[in-house]
C-alpha cells in the first residue's frame, strides 16, 4: 500500500519518495518491521494464549526427556510468524505482482490448515487433524501454484544464452520473455534443463502440454514434501525457525540475482522478470522468524505448532519453484529431507521386524533429531537398533545449534552453485 502511495507522490517530486522504487530499501524496511511486529505482537499473543488455555498437551517423556520443563507452553506460535510476514508485505510490496500474491496465498492457506490442526489438538483430540486432510490441503495448494505458473501471462522467464566473441564467452538473455518449464541443474556448466524438451520430445504437438502437466505434478510433490519435512523438523525449541531463516537467506540471495538482469547475466542463469518482489517477501519472513526466536529459543515460551511449520515448508518450496531452483531443495532442505527419510525408515523397519517377530528400529527415535536426545536406559532391552548413534545424549540446545550449523554449510554450498559448475 505504501509502495503505491509513494510512487504516486514521486510524480509530484516529493523528496524521498523515489527510494520506494529500490528493492534494497523496501526489503530492509520489511525485515525491520516484521522483526518488530513479531517481538511486540508475540508478547501479547503468548499472554492471550495462556489466559485462554491455548497450551500444548503435555509431551510424552519417553520421547522428550525435557518435557517436564515445557508443561503449559502455548502453541499456535505460527500466528505470530504469519502476522509479522503479511503486514510488511501489504505495506511495502507490490500487491499486483503475481509472485507476491502466490507467496501470501501460500502462507495463509497452509497457515489455516495448520491452525485447524492445532485447534483440534487443543480442544478436541490430541491427534489433531487427520493426516489425509493435511495432505489434501497441501496437494490443492501445489496444484494451484503449478497451474497459475502455467497459465499466468506474468509468470515468464528470459532464457540465458552464451556466445563466443573474440575468444570470450558472453552471456546474454533473449529479448522475448517466454513461458518455460526450464529449471536449473546445480553443479553443471550448461545448467538449464527443460522438462518438456528432455522428457517429452517424442510427444509431437502434445509435448508442451505434457511438459507443463509434469511441472504441475512436480510442483505439487515438492510443496507436499517440503511442508511435511519442515513439520517434522519442528520438534525442538528454535529448531525449525532457525533452520528456515537460514534457508530463506539463501533463497533470498538466489531470488535477487535471478530478478536482476545484470547479475543473472554475470552468473549465467535465467532472468525472471518481476521476481524481485520475492526478496521483499523473504525479508519479511526472515524478520518474522528471527523475531519468533526471541520467544521460541530454548527454553521455549511458545511453540509454533503446525500453524507455522506447515506454512514455512510451503513458503520455501514455492519460492524455489518460482525462481526455477527446485532441484536445489534436496541440498538446501537436507535437514527437512533427513527428518522425513528417518520417519519412513523407522516405520518400515519396525513393520519388517514385527513380521519377523522382532523389535527392530533403524534409529533410536524418529524423526532423526529425537535420536540425539535419548538418554541411556530409555530404550527397552529387547529392542534392536540398527543405527545406534550417538551413544550418549545431547542437550536440546546443542542439537538445535548443530543442526543450524549444518544448514548454514548447506545454504552456503547452495549459493556457491552459482559459480561451481
Amino acid at each position: 500500500m505504501l509502495y503505491y502511495l509513494f510512487r504516486f507522490l514521486e510524480q509530484w517530486n516529493i523528496p524521498g519518495s523515489g527510494m520506494w522504487s529500490y528493492i534494497s530499501f523496501r526489503s530492509l524496511l520489511a525485515l525491520i518491521l516484521s522483526l518488530i511486529i513479531s517481538i511486540w505482537f508475540g508478547e501479547y499473543f503468548i499472554k492471550w494464549m495462556r489466559k485462554h488455555g491455548g497450551t500444548e498437551t503435555q509431551r510424552d517423556r519417553s520421547i522428550d526427556p525435557y518435557g517436564v520443563e515445557k508443561r503449559g507452553v502455548p502453541t499456535m506460535g505460527g500466528v505470530i510468524i504469519i502476522v509479522a510476514t503479511i503486514i510488511p508485505c501489504l505495506l511495502f510490496g507490490r500487491l499486483r505482482n503475481i509472485y507476491m500474491l502466490l507467496m501470501m496465498m501460500t502462507t495463509l492457506w497452509l497457515g489455516l490448515i495448520g491452525f485447524a490442526d492445532d485447534y483440534i489438538k487443543m480442544k478436541v483430540t490430541k491427534d489433531g487433524l487427520k493426516p489425509i486432510y493435511k495432505l489434501i490441503g497441501q496437494a490443492v495448494l501445489g496444484l494451484v501454484i503449478g497451474l497459475t505458473l502455467w497459465q499466468s501471462p506474468d509468470a515468464v522467464i528470459r532464457e540465458n544464452v552464451s556466445e563466443q566473441r573474440q575468444g570470450q564467452e558472453i552471456v546474454m538473455h533473449k529479448s522475448a520473455p517466454v513461458k518455460s518449464t526450464t529449471t536449473t541443474i546445480p553443479f553443471v556448466k550448461n545448467n538449464n534443463l527443460n522438462y518438456t524438451d528432455t522428457f517429452f520430445s517424442w510427444a509431437g504437438e502434445n509435448r508442451s502440454a505434457l511438459g507443463w502437466i509434469f511441472f504441475v505434478v512436480l510442483t505439487t510433490f515438492v510443496v507436499m514434501a517440503v511442508s511435511n519435512g519442515s513439520n517434522l523438523n519442528d520438534g525442538m525449541d528454535g529448531m525449525c525457525a532457525g533452520n528456515s531463516a537460514i534457508i530463506c537467506v539463501a533463497l533470498g540471495i538466489l531470488a535477487y540475482v535471478s530478478s536482476h538482469i545484470g547479475y543473472a547475466a554475470y552468473f549465467n542463469i535465467m532472468y525472471i522478470p518481476k521476481s524481485e518482489e520475492l526478496v521483499i517477501f523473504l525479508c519479511a519472513f526472515i524478520g518474522a522468524l528471527i523475531g519468533f526466536l526471541w520467544y521460541n529459543a530454548y527454553p521455549a515460551q511458545i511453540f509454533m505448532g503446525d500453524t507455522g511449520s506447515l506454512a514455512i515448508g510451503g513458503i520455501i518450496a514455492v519460492t524455489a519453484i518460482i525462481i526455477h531452483k527446485e532441484l536445489l531443495i534436496p541440498l538446501l532442505c537436507f535437514i527437512f529431507f533427513m527428518e522425513s527419510i528417518s520417519v519412513m525408515l523407522q516405520v518400515n523397519v519396525a513393520k519388517f521386524g514385527n513380521r519377523k517377530g522382532k523389535k527392530l528400529r533403524f534409529f533410536k527415535r524418529a524423526p532423526i533429531h529425537d535420536a540425539f536426545r535419548i538418554k541411556p536406559g530409555q530404550i527397552a532391552d529387547d529392542v534392536h537398533i540398527l543405527f545406534n548413534w550417538p551413544r550418549g545424549c545431547w542437550l536440546e540446545s546443542k542439537i538445535t545449534t548443530r543442526f543450524w550449523i549444518v544448514t548454514i554449510l548447506l545454504a552456503a554450498l547452495a549459493i556457491i552453485t552459482l559459480k561451481i559448475r
